[in-house]
């Protein structure tokens, strides 16, 4: 019998609130969980950690960072208390045999992991360590990258790439956030461009993806929050499937675009 390969995620994890909220897009962060072993350990790569250079977790006991401003004070209680998992840490950073990883002792699980592992893991009983976004990398280098942690899959660990393919937040519109699927026009070309390109395989246009294209500055401003649907996608394997789940926009400007690259069991 095949030894059980983990699939690779990349969550669209929206607003905050969707820690505390139980909506379409959590309920289907429950049915990912549900639908596979439980993992030995997750890895996250989360837009909310960006630094000089690659680092890990490896603590412990991670603290659960509230990393938001502006939300009811039920966000700010609430504790994700899974373990880390140094030996994890230490096999990363021995898999990046191209790149410096730096062991770190002091950021802990923000909430690109932790507001959506809370509906997946409620029990917090899987450990869990982050691994960074170096923004001196090119989005090409984080496809790249991703590759280095391909043999984890096979060892029970669950990879997870927590952001949001369209992420402009100075462009919501707030007047229509409850209108289900609702889109600028912009977000739904690069949305239904971006879709098509995962689901054939044209990831080469998507690590290069032109800036310089309006409907693309507008959907990327900043790529901190794109990058980790690179790592998902250079995991991706030829015998995978691929799915695209989730595929909603928020208040004009904002995707809860996830995806699934799974093997055939």
């Amino acid at each position: 019998m095949n030894k059980y390969k983990m699939p690779v995620i990349f969550v669209g994890h929206g607003s905050p609130m969707n820690a505390i909220e139980d909506n379409e897009f959590t309920k289907n962060f429950k049915k990912v969980a549900k639908g596979i072993p439980k993992p030995k350990a997750i890895i996250c790569i989360s837009a909310h950690w960006v630094t000089e250079g690659t680092k890990v977790t490896a603590m412990e006991k991670p603290k659960t960072i509230h990393d938001f401003y502006g939300f009811p004070e039920e966000l700010y209680s609430i504790e994700y208390p899974a373990i880390g998992s140094i030996k994890l840490a230490e096999e990363i950073k021995s898999l990046f045999s191209d790149t410096t990883v730096e062991l770190d002792y002091s950021w802990g699980l923000d909430h690109g992991t932790w507001s959506v592992l809370r509906h997946m893991y409620p029990d917090a009983d899987v450990p869990v360590v982050q691994i960074s976004l170096d923004y001196n990398k090119s989005s090409k280098e984080h496809f790249d990258l991703a590759k280095n942690l391909s043999t984890l899959r096979e060892e029970g660990i669950f990879i997870i790439g927590s952001g949001d393919i369209v992420h402009n937040l100075r462009e919501i519109d707030f007047k229509n956030i409850e209108t289900y699927d609702y889109g600028y026009d912009w977000a739904k070309r690069i949305q239904k461009d971006i879709n098509k390109d995962i689901l054939e395989g044209h990831f080469k246009n998507i690590y290069n993806y032109d800036d310089a294209n309006s409907n693309y500055k507008l959907a990327i401003p900043t790529p901190e929050h794109f990058w980790p649907l690179l790592y998902v996608l250079g995991l991706k394997e030829e015998s995978d499937n691929i799915e695209i789940w989730n595929d909603i926009l928020v208040g004009g400007s904002l995707s809860m675009t996830s995806v699934t690259a799974s093997k055939k069991q």
